[in-house]
């Protein structure tokens, strides 16, 4: 993150290969703890807030660096590593990783497919949201700044809006897939009050705004406002989470 703070000062005129680096060595180290951790588990570590926010970092930082072999877009690690940094040190909070008691049984693979796959949603749609900040930051040089967006060496904005337009569909094809595989989850012996798990109900309204955000970009409304709304949408994500989590029987029991 420091180091980006510097390529945003010089006005990204120079390579960003070792901002690429630095995180595809701190991919390393997370992969291979949530590795250990999911092997003392015995399942796929999603199982509280901790786990989720680093899984939902770790999507982000793992599509970057498939996307940032591209020379022409390796910028976007400079935009996601102050995000990816704010989502660890959350994650460090103790209260979002109770000590577990005895080892859980890996007795429904449903539930694990269930809530990778909506987690790595959240993470094509962070990514998506990095390169919208891209978009932004692009046009209001291109208005204001005019000799610094012809330095600059990030990508023109009608490529970085098809980068974006490409994460929030790929984030919608897996939060869909991750939403149909709900209802082959075993279900609670008390089952929520009559209005449903709010975890469920909210993952329903996120996929209608990220549904309508793709529509308004195919009706030729795209741009500006599909930047903002994809980069607010992340946002209310990053907002809300953790209050509905936290407020879903079904997550908690």
């Amino acid at each position: 993150m420091i180091y980006s703070v510097f390529l945003w000062r010089k006005g990204f005129r120079q390579d960003n290969r070792v901002n690429y680096f630095l995180l595809l060595l701190a991919c390393a180290f997370h992969t291979t703890a949530m590795i250990k951790r999911g092997f003392s588990l015995q399942r796929c570590p999603v199982n509280n807030l901790y786990e989720a926010t680093l899984f939902i970092a770790w999507t982000i930082v793992a599509a970057y660096l498939l996307i940032g072999a591209w020379a022409r877009l390796r910028f976007l690690g400079a935009f996601a590593s102050p995000v990816l940094f704010v989502m660890g040190v959350f994650a460090l909070m103790p209260a979002l990783d109770p000590p577990h008691g005895t080892r859980p049984e890996f007795v429904n693979g449903w539930a694990s497919l269930h809530a990778s796959l909506i987690l790595l949603s959240f993470g094509a749609f962070g990514l998506g949201s990095v390169a919208a900040l891209m978009y932004l930051s692009q046009e209001h040089d291109l208005k204001f700044h005019k000799l610094r967006a012809i330095l600059s060496r990030l990508p023109p904005i009608q490529r970085l809006e098809k980068v974006t337009s490409g994460l929030v569909t790929a984030g919608l094809v897996l939060l869909t897939a991750g939403l149909s595989v709900y209802p082959l989850l075993p279900r609670p012996k008390n089952p929520p009050h009559a209005g449903g798990d709010p975890i469920i109900i909210w993952s329903c309204f996120v996929w209608l705004v990220y549904l309508l955000l793709l529509i308004m970009r195919w009706r030729g409304q795209g741009g500006r406002r599909f930047a903002w709304g994809t980069l607010g949408s992340f946002t209310f994500i990053l907002l809300t989470f953790w209050g509905i989590f936290l407020l879903s029987p079904s997550h908690n029991s």
